[in-house]
């Protein structure tokens, strides 16, 4: 059986410096996502997109690995792009006008097909509000200026504030706020959490 590590393989994209923000170059992957908004720490909404998130990713490692392609992989961490129809409003402490999409990337070899699949098999076993609005979709992101925030996430603003800095430097932002959830926040103390904050630019004034 094949095993392989994507978190090693993509080290500069999922294990970046805390001491300073990098460039980095940000292929097109592919995503099991699903949308939604409010307020992520108390909207079942986005409880509910978690739990579809994970109970499908983890049906599609097992279909990968018993299947005839035979690969052995971890599943890769939760991600979530972040926004507000008035983004002025979205760095004020009120999150209930944020919109999102919660999304863990899948390797090359996972089809649409597979996919399918195991929405299926996962619905058969347990009923999850959100199964129904999953989907795979590609995202290519191109230039981002990242780093990693160690912290509970409501000391991100300076990491943040850090981030655009690097890119007001250099160029603009573009597309959507991103972070990525490298702890299991369950186990973990807030004070130990990692997080890769990240947002897409283009460079030049």
């Amino acid at each position: 059986m094949e095993k392989i590590d994507l978190k090693k393989q993509l080290k500069h994209l999922y294990q970046p410096s805390f001491k300073e923000v990098v460039l980095v170059e940000v292929p097109s992957m592919n995503y099991m996502m699903v949308d939604g908004s409010g307020d992520p720490n108390t909207s079942k909404e986005y409880a509910d997109a978690v739990e579809a998130l994970f109970g499908v990713a983890y049906a599609i490692k097992f279909m990968i690995k018993k299947g005839p392609l035979a690969i052995e992989y971890g599943v890769m961490p939760l991600e979530g792009l972040w926004w507000a129809d008035d983004m002025a409003a979205f760095s004020t402490e009120d999150k209930s006008n944020w919109q999102w999409t919660m999304m863990i990337m899948q390797p090359d070899f996972v089809t649409p097909d597979i996919v399918a699949d195991a929405i299926a098999q996962v619905a058969k076993k347990k009923s999850l509000p959100a199964i129904a609005k999953l989907r795979l979709e590609t995202l290519a992101e191109g230039p981002c200026a990242q780093i990693l925030h160690i912290g509970p996430f409501s000391e991100e603003g300076p990491t943040i504030a850090k981030v655009h800095q690097f890119i007001d430097a250099r160029g603009r932002r573009t597309g959507k706020h991103h972070e990525i959830y490298l702890s299991d926040i369950r186990k973990a103390a807030p004070a130990k959490w990692k997080t890769v904050i990240r947002q897409p630019m283009l460079s030049g004034k």
